[in-house]
């Protein structure tokens, strides 16, 4: 199973340790997995107007093509000014409704005060509920107190909240195995 770990900014460092930190645990419920993580800090990016997905550049494709391909993600995302980066929301905007349906997901989340945890509730769920995602009941949100210095997590509470996200999302990726992507309805 293919499972991509999306980096949902283009700035800062603590998404990609948080990041860093649920691969280890993945690896340690299931080390068959295939784990990749996919920064956006790496791409080229353009704004999505609608045209025709030939019409963007190489990397704005090629980011498109690594969703299409895995089988689950796990989306890392800061809160900026209460809301999800910019530049994550383009790249949902990049996908067809289809891409990401019944893969499980589960959500990642820093910021620096505890009351931008509503984002996930209010933007990023909705988000993969249109794509009808399996999300994973258990998001992690974490605060800038929870890292030091060199964006180390040093808190076992986040931790042990980081190691029960990974164990439920093996779980769900076994659950979506048997579940036929194909669907009845055409939506």
């Amino acid at each position: 199973m293919k499972v991509l770990l999306v980096d949902g900014t283009i700035l800062g460092r603590k998404t990609g340790a948080i990041l860093e930190q649920v691969q280890t645990y993945i690896k340690e419920f299931a080390p068959e997995m295939e784990l990749t993580i996919l920064k956006l800090a790496d791409y080229d990016h353009q704004f999505v107007d609608g045209r025709p997905l030939g019409e963007y550049n190489d990397s704005m494709q090629e980011i498109v093509r690594r969703f299409e391909e895995a089988d689950g993600y796990i989306i890392a995302s800061p809160i900026f000014q209460g809301s999800i980066p910019g530049v994550l929301k383009n790249t949902f905007d990049m996908l067809h409704p289809r891409t990401m349906r019944y893969k499980p997901v589960s959500i990642v989340a820093n910021g620096g005060t505890y009351q931008h945890h509503l984002v996930i509730e209010n933007q990023l769920k909705p988000i993969l509920d249109y794509f009808r995602c399996l999300v994973t009941p258990n998001y992690v949100y974490t605060h800038s107190s929870h890292f030091d210095d060199t964006n180390t997590i040093t808190n076992d509470d986040v931790h042990n909240r980081l190691r029960e996200l990974a164990r439920v999302f093996v779980q769900y990726a076994e659950m979506s195995k048997h579940l036929s992507k194909e669907t009845l309805d055409n939506h």
